[in-house]
């Protein structure tokens, strides 16, 4: 990897895990009340708990395209979203958590160790450098939104 592709991969990096422009996943949930986890605020269409799912279930998918030509995507757009409003328990909330962590970290090395540009055999053009840019702007929509429904509830500072 050139020092050219370097800079790319660091500041793609850099927006995966939180940019400059938005607040990180982490900082999004930063002192989340428990129980407004999975409560509906008023004119907004989804949870947090749903937009959390949401954002792993998508951020695996995208992963594993990249990594597995034998992968099946979820149907769209019904396996995208949970219907349940809030997690089950304490061990299904800090699991979505853990594993949108390891997903990224993972996508990240993938970028590290891959030619971004390469088109992927098994896709219709996608790279890449492609799928960071759409795992990035996805996430930061959504995590958008977590904002947008914690402020709707009076549980965010």
């Amino acid at each position: 990897m050139d020092s050219h592709d370097k800079i790319i991969v660091a500041e793609l990096t850099k927006l995966l895990l939180g940019g400059s422009a938005h607040v990180s996943l982490q900082e999004a949930l930063k002192n989340l009340k428990p129980d407004a986890r999975g409560a509906k605020a008023p004119n907004m269409p989804y949870t947090i708990w749903q937009l959390v799912e949401h954002i792993r279930i998508a951020q695996w998918d995208m992963l594993l395209f990249c990594k597995d030509a034998e992968h099946k995507s979820p149907k769209w757009p019904d396996d995208y979203w949970p219907k349940e409003t809030a997690p089950a328990n304490e061990d299904k909330w800090s699991g979505a958590i853990s594993q949108i962590n390891s997903d990224l970290d993972e996508f990240i090395e993938l970028m590290e160790h891959s030619d971004i540009y390469q088109k992927l055999p098994h896709g219709d053009g996608q790279t890449i450098l492609r799928e960071a840019l759409q795992m990035a702007d996805h996430n930061a929509y959504h995590i958008g939104e977590i904002v947008a429904v914690r402020r709707v509830l009076g549980n965010w500072s």
